[in-house]
């Protein structure tokens, strides 16, 4: 098993050799607006995982797949030389829906703020469904007090 410290060196230096090639060396006029996020590498350095997005509709993400895909031997090779492992991890590559994964949640965030708005303009207008108080108040407190006193005195009539 290798360390986990020196895969992800590899996975990050994956990425960057899979960005650098696909910028400089790759002509293939179907590659779109690409942009490689992540990759991961398993723990025995044999398989990688590129992730990427693609700026465009579903036919420019469909072409650059048909590209990438195209051009995996080069960026393999590349990707061999430069790690200098004894074995070319394959690489395979993983459309990011990360934008789309944003804009669900954005969606789910404004649905709970409208509905979080809802409830306080419905708590605004809300009344009591009994009154205000439902405790029983005294309002003789003074009354209360002067019995209690009286209770507290002596036989005799003397305070202490």
């Amino acid at each position: 098993m290798s360390d986990p410290a020196k895969v992800r060196r590899h996975a990050e230096r994956v990425r960057e050799l899979v960005a650098s090639v696909v910028r400089s060396q790759i002509k293939d006029p179907r590659l779109g607006m690409i942009t490689i996020t992540d990759a991961r590498i398993t723990a025995d350095l044999r398989d990688a995982t590129v992730f990427y997005t693609v700026l465009g509709d579903s036919v420019a993400q469909a072409d650059t797949a048909a590209a990438l895909e195209s051009a995996k031997g080069l960026l393999r090779s590349t990707v061999g030389k430069a790690l200098g492992l004894r074995h070319s991890p394959t690489l395979t590559f993983v459309l990011d829906d990360v934008q789309d994964q944003v804009k669900h949640i954005d969606d789910l965030l404004a649905a709970a703020r409208n509905a979080d708005a809802e409830v306080q303009r419905l708590a605004a207008q809300a009344k009591y469904a009994g009154e205000a108080q439902p405790y029983r108040v005294d309002d003789d407190t003074d009354e209360a007090d002067e019995a209690s006193d009286a209770k507290e005195t002596p036989r005799g009539g003397e305070t202490r």
